[in-house]
Order: C-alpha cells, then sequence, then structure tokens
C-alpha cells in the first residue's frame, strides 16, 4: 500500500506516422532489395538472435499475409508492394533521405532530429544527403551526433539557426533522454538501437542494431512535442510496432557480472547466488556461474566463494576486476603513472574522435601516435603524454595539439582526473605513498616499456591471443585466434589493424565482442597490444 506520485510531464500533440504511412507519403519504392516477399525471408538472417526473439519473428511472420490483406483498400497497390519488398532488418537509408527532402519541401519549419543506432549509419547519411545539391546550401546545418564526435560541432545541436534556416541532427539514443534539443519539430524514428548482450554459453559480448522499445519510441515521439506541435514516422510498420517489447532488457541480465559479484561480497550480503536471486529482474544461473568462475580464475575469490586479499582490494577499487588487477600491479612494480593512463582509458574510453569526413586523416595520426609500438595501449599513452607536455607550454598549444591529432580535451581531462582517483584510493589501501599519479618513488619503472606491458597481461590475462603468419599469395598478412573462438578480427580503429608484421607471438586485448558483417558473424578484439615474450608470453 505504499503511496504514490504521477507527475505528468507536458508535450504538445505529436502525429505519428508509420512505415506504410510514410512510404504512401512519398511514393517510395525500396532500391537494390531481396525480391522475395516478407513472409518468405528467413528475418534476422546471419545474426545473432534470443529465443524470444526468434519467438516474435514467428509471431511476425504468421501474422503478415492477415496484415497485408487488412492494408489493402487503405493504402494503394504500389504501397503494399513496397512493404513487401522492404528488408526491415536494415535501416534504409534512402527512405530516410527522401523523407528529409519532403519535410524540407512541404512540410513545417522546425527542427528535424533523425535516429539511428550507430556511426556507420550516421556517417553513410550524412554523405548521402551531401551528395544532393540542396543540402550543400547555406540554408541547411547538418550536425551528426555521436559519442565518436567532436564536442565542438556538437554545441551547435542547442543552437536555434537563423530565420531560413533548416536544422537536421543525425543523432543515436542519446538525443532520446540524455539531452533536450528544444526546436524540433520533426523526428525519424529509425527503429533500432544499439544494445550489447553478454552470450554466457561463447562467454563473449555481442553488439547488434535491435529493434526499439515501445518506451524508446514514446520518448523518441516525444522529443518532437517540446514547444509545438509536432509530427513523428516510425520507419516500421504497424505490425512491427504491435510487437515490440514495453521496455529494452534491464542492464543486469545482459552485462557480465563480475564486478557486481565482488560488491556483493565486501558488503557482507551473503552468498553471490542467493542474492541475485532476490533481485527483480535475476541473472540467469549460467551468467552467475561464470563470473565467480572468472573471479576465481582472477584469484580474487576462494573455492568458498571468499574474498581473497587481492579480491578484497579489486572490490574497493571502481573499475573492472582485470583493470582493477592492473592497477595493482602497475603499483607495486612502480610504473603507475603509466598504467594509470592505460586502465582510465580501458575503463572510460580512448581520448581519439573522428571528425566526418576525415576518418582516415584521423587514422593516420593515430596510427602516427602509436610510434610502430603496434599497441593502442601504448598509443592512448603516448597521446596523453603528448597532451600533457602541450598543456605544460599553455592553453593554445594544448588546443592545437589536441585539433592536429584528432583528440578530445574534455575526454583527457576526464581520464587525467580518474587517475586522480585511482591514486587516492592506492593511497588509502597502502599501495603508495602520495595521491599524485606522478610520485617519482611510484614511477621508478614507469620509462620500462617492457615492464608496462607486463603489468598490463598481467592484468588482463587470459585475455591473450595467438598471431600466426598467413602465407596467403594475394596479400601477406597475420591471422589472430583466440583459445575459446578460433579465428577472430581486429577492430578497424585499432593501429594493428592492417599490420603485416609482429615480432611477438602473442596478443593481450581488454575486450572480445561479436557484431555482424554482412551476413558473417565477426568476433573483433579492441584495445589490444604485443607481449613481449620475456615478460608475458608464458604467463
Amino acid at each position: 500500500n505504499c503511496p504514490m506520485l504521477h507527475i505528468p510531464g507536458f508535450t504538445y500533440p505529436v502525429k505519428e506516422y508509420f512505415l506504410e504511412d510514410v512510404i504512401e507519403m512519398l511514393q517510395y519504392s525500396p532500391k537494390d532489395c531481396d525480391r522475395r516477399p516478407q513472409w518468405k525471408k528467413r528475418f534476422m538472417q546471419g545474426r545473432m538472435i534470443r529465443q524470444e526473439k526468434e519467438q516474435k519473428e514467428e509471431i511476425y511472420r504468421e501474422r503478415w499475409p492477415e496484415f497485408v490483406q487488412k492494408l489493402q483498400g487503405k493504402y494503394s497497390a504500389s504501397t503494399i508492394e513496397a512493404l513487401e519488398l522492404v528488408d526491415d532488418e536494415k535501416v534504409d537509408l534512402n527512405l530516410i533521405a527522401e523523407l528529409i527532402r519532403h519535410i524540407v519541401l512541404k512540410g513545417e519549419d522546425g527542427a528535424i532530429l533523425v535516429f539511428l543506432p550507430g556511426w556507420d549509419n550516421i556517417s553513410t547519411l550524412h554523405d548521402l544527403l551531401m551528395s544532393q545539391v540542396m543540402f550543400k546550401s547555406d540554408k541547411f546545418i547538418i550536425i551528426p551526433l555521436h559519442s565518436l564526435m567532436p564536442t565542438v560541432n556538437q554545441t551547435e545541436v542547442f543552437k536555434k539557426p537563423p530565420c531560413g534556416v533548416r536544422k537536421i541532427v543525425i543523432a543515436t539514443n542519446i538525443a532520446e533522454t540524455s539531452i533536450t534539443i528544444d526546436d524540433v519539430v520533426h523526428v525519424i524514428d529509425g527503429g533500432k538501437i544499439k544494445e550489447t548482450h553478454y552470450d554466457t554459453q561463447n562467454n563473449i559480448s555481442t553488439m547488434t542494431a535491435e529493434w526499439v522499445s515501445h518506451a524508446n519510441a514514446k520518448q523518441r515521439k516525444g522529443r518532437a512535442g517540446r514547444v509545438q506541435p509536432g509530427y513523428c514516422y516510425h520507419l516500421y510498420n504497424i505490425l512491427r510496432d504491435r510487437l515490440l517489447d514495453d521496455y529494452q532488457l534491464p542492464e543486469i541480465v545482459r552485462t557480465p557480472l563480475e564486478e557486481l559479484c565482488l560488491q556483493i561480497k565486501i558488503l557482507k550480503l551473503g552468498g553471490i547466488d542467493s542474492f541475485l536471486r532476490k533481485l527483480m529482474d535475476p541473472p540467469s544461473q549460467q551468467a552467475i556461474c561464470l563470473a565467480i568462475s572468472h573471479l576465481m580464475e582472477l584469484n580474487a575469490l576462494d573455492k568458498r566463494e571468499q574474498l581473497t586479499p587481492l579480491g578484497f582490494h579489486l572490490a574497493r577499487l571502481p573499475v573492472e576486476p582485470h583493470i582493477g588487477k592492473m592497477i595493482l600491479f602497475g603499483a607495486l612494480l612502480c610504473c603507475l603513472d603509466p598504467v594509470l593512463t592505460i586502465a582510465a582509458s580501458l575503463s572510460f574510453k580512448d581520448p581519439f574522435i573522428i571528425p566526418l569526413g576525415k576518418e582516415k586523416m584521423a587514422d593516420a595520426r593515430r596510427k602516427e601516435l602509436s610510434k610502430n609500438l603496434k599497441s593502442d595501449h601504448l598509443t592512448v599513452l603516448n597521446a596523453f603524454e603528448g597532451w600533457e607536455d602541450a598543456k605544460w607550454r599553455g592553453a593554445r598549444a594544448e588546443r592545437e595539439y589536441c585539433w592536429e591529432n584528432f583528440l578530445s580535451s574534455n575526454t583527457l581531462k576526464m581520464l587525467s582526473n580518474m587517475k586522480g582517483q585511482f591514486a587516492e584510493h592506492l593511497l588509502n589501501a597502502g599501495f603508495i605513498n602520495s595521491s599524485r599519479p606522478k610520485d617519482p618513488k611510484s614511477n621508478i619503472n614507469s620509462d620500462n616499456e617492457k615492464l608496462i606491458k607486463a603489468v598490463i597481461c598481467a592484468g588482463l590475462y587470459p585475455k591473450v591471443a595467438k598471431i600466426r603468419p598467413s602465407f596467403s599469395k594475394k596479400r601477406h598478412t597475420v591471422k589472430v585466434y583466440t583459445k575459446s573462438d578460433g579465428k577472430v578480427s581486429i577492430h578497424p580503429k585499432s593501429v594493428n589493424v592492417e599490420e603485416t608484421e609482429f615480432h611477438y607471438s602473442w596478443l593481450v586485448y581488454h575486450l572480445k565482442m561479436r557484431t555482424s558483417s554482412l551476413k558473417n558473424q565477426v568476433k573483433i578484439l579492441i584495445a589490444m597490444g604485443p607481449i613481449d615474450y620475456k615478460y608475458g608470453g608464458n604467463q
């Protein structure tokens, strides 16, 4: 009998359109599509798919013929044919470009906000619009909104454009709740959202574009009614809308649990499994067992599931256990400052940004900063140390350094603050004598590159991959394998992605992610560097 307060938010009315309405409005016909009708296609082909999603797709296929029948009479034959041909597993960027053009020519004034799942879609749509003469004029401001974009560009989002100028914002779900753009009147909902899931059977994270939930769709619609009545165009049909989940899956059932397990133990909340069973949305038994076995492998828990001395210190550090272990080794082996830089970057994000149209230049600069060390970890370290030197020379030198090297000064400042916090934790635990990451006593070995690599390996182990040369006649490359997955790919933004020659047999990596590339499932290693055999190869 808990009393409840309901505080209604105010928005202006928003008129909603679904895919069939949009196709009818534009008289649109899909390009380069699979000519088989919807119900004959194998949905989610080549995709990782959870059982509950499979059931939804089955219902969708069963109801499709009846749904098409009901559309007859309400919509033209060409619209129904186009609906049959649309591949709704992909976001149709040509359709979005046509819709934006239609809104600009015939719709009311006001900003247009487009929701897309990821960076690739955002940059492709941006290029698609900029290839049209109409959008190159100064009557349009097109702003991509993504965590990889420079912050300077993104502040434009909040500014009201001059009279006669139309603002078009292309964003991920960051624009759903995190920020409010006041002058938005038209919202185009691509219907997809990038979501991370944890596959316990294969011990791998997966990141795929999933259908939005009703909660997401409602938030997106609400963005259009902030200052006046608005319009929302959902790019999925009404049948799909009826089958959407009400909410996204809670994060606790789709992420690894190691850090949470350590918190349960240090707070003395009882057995890990029995505590997690009491949650509103308990994670699977398999996920709990996997987290416990990982912590035992890491020597953070003993066989009775009690914290070891190492586990006690890892539980007190505000980072994922592998990164915590790396920080402790950095303190013990007196190479603290560089290890804290790498740890902060792995637990937050690297400081590199990718302005649209300058992707190749940004990659080239990152490669230069790697100094041919063939390590993403040491590349971030070089970038950070260069920034510290530039900062010491003054604000202008700092700005120029970040600009020339495609670095975010905000992210670098955040990493610097995080390093200070990590050092405070280490000081409180008695591992170091000063809260300054650069304290000379804690950095006696900070110039020893091989030792730093060994510390990274000691922390991230057993996340190691084997390098094998490939003797292909076409081109000389290397192949990378992990024990549990076999052949894997290197992330396209890694400095090692096109590397053909390593003087080592092993790589250590931070994250392994499974993604969909066309119709294949690709396992990608993110943030890696070689292990010098003398220190880390035979851990």
